[in-house]
């Protein structure tokens, strides 16, 4: 997988996209009918775009991948025989995290169905048009459902600190309240879990979390009028390896999903495997980085001090450990991909 495949117009896009969300939402709705989706021969092209909307500015990606990510899956869900209304350019956003305490549910109304409870951490989700969104619908398995944000009862949830990180400052991840909303279902209960796409997905966003290490490699890589010494030389190779690891996985990942070899289970364990090996190589070059370029930058260049905070709260996307042990129950059960 090439760093930068985004063609020339989608490079000048990006480099003309006004800071903050409604200028990365623009973008998303251009981006949304021209880049390829998942598993359609052309993945790696996809997650290509990803990371160079990663290296370039993190909170952008992180605006942006969700709408890429919803327009996939309503793609998904028209090929299996599901009708689903799409506005026409409409900004989405894809909510499917749950949280302690909180719940969200869905239940019959006439022919249609009504939201009432809470979700949490919905990005974005005051300047967005629509969202898929999960709801439980009995005590044991979850449905998604198209939601209009703008619809009556559908409010977020901000109080006095509840958006305060020192990372992805602008992408603000409230829980939204619904009261009665009324919502579309998108497939049947589980589907959304079950269906080849959310592994791709999931994939989607390691090769975003790439791209951000990718950035906070190339300061790395800048000296800035110091003479590098031995070990400084250590950190940028360390850099380098892990970041050629993490691309080389990526690239061959890509390349299983379009042959058809990463769907069903082969799919999750892809993702596992994929997200774990992305999460450790960005954690490497934080490392590095850190290590080599010392205090001076993160207090005198905001630029990278905001890049090293939001990877480090993007990352946490990942389960660390917890996905690790997922991983080893897999190749418990079925061996190993090597």
């Amino acid at each position: 997988m090439r760093e930068v495949r985004i063609g020339r117009g989608r490079a000048a896009a990006l480099e003309t996209t006004p800071a903050g969300p409604a200028g990365w939402l623009s973008l998303g709705r251009r981006l949304g009918s021209e880049v390829p989706r998942p598993g359609a021969g052309s993945t790696a092209d996809l997650w290509s775009t990803l990371a160079t909307l990663g290296a370039a500015d993190l909170q952008l990606a992180r605006a942006v991948e969700p709408h890429l990510d919803a327009l996939a899956i309503l793609d998904e869900a028209d090929a299996a025989g599901f009708d689903v209304s799409v506005g026409a350019e409409a900004t989405w956003g894809v909510f499917a995290a749950e949280g302690p305490g909180v719940r969200l549910e869905a239940e019959r109304w006439g022919n249609g169905w009504l939201l009432n409870g809470t979700k949490p951490w919905c990005s974005l989700a005051g300047q967005l048009d629509r969202a898929l969104v999960t709801a439980w619908v009995d005590d044991r398995c979850r449905a998604l459902f198209a939601v209009d944000l703008h619809a009556p009862g559908v409010s977020a949830a901000a109080g006095p600190g509840a958006w305060s990180p020192r990372g992805l400052v602008d992408v603000v991840s409230l829980p939204v309240e619904m009261s009665d909303v009324p919502a579309e279902p998108v497939g049947p209960p589980e589907w959304y879990l079950r269906r080849d796409g959310f592994a791709w997905g999931g994939m989607g966003v390691a090769a975003v979390w790439y791209g951000g290490a990718v950035g906070v490699a190339r300061r790395l890589a800048q000296p800035r009028g110091r003479e590098r010494d031995q070990v400084s030389h250590v950190h940028l190779g360390t850099a380098d390896a892990s970041l050629a690891a993490a691309r080389a996985l990526l690239a061959e990942a890509a390349s299983a999903v379009d042959a058809g070899f990463a769907g069903g289970d082969d799919g999750a364990s892809w993702a596992l495997r994929v997200r774990a090996v992305v999460a450790d190589a960005c954690e490497e070059v934080l490392r590095a980085a850190e290590h080599d370029l010392g205090p001076g930058p993160q207090v005198a260049e905001p630029d990278h001090a905001a890049r090293l905070a939001d990877l480090r709260l993007y990352l946490r996307q990942h389960h660390a450990e917890r996905d690790l042990a997922a991983l080893g129950r897999v190749v418990e059960d079925t061996g190993g991909s090597w």
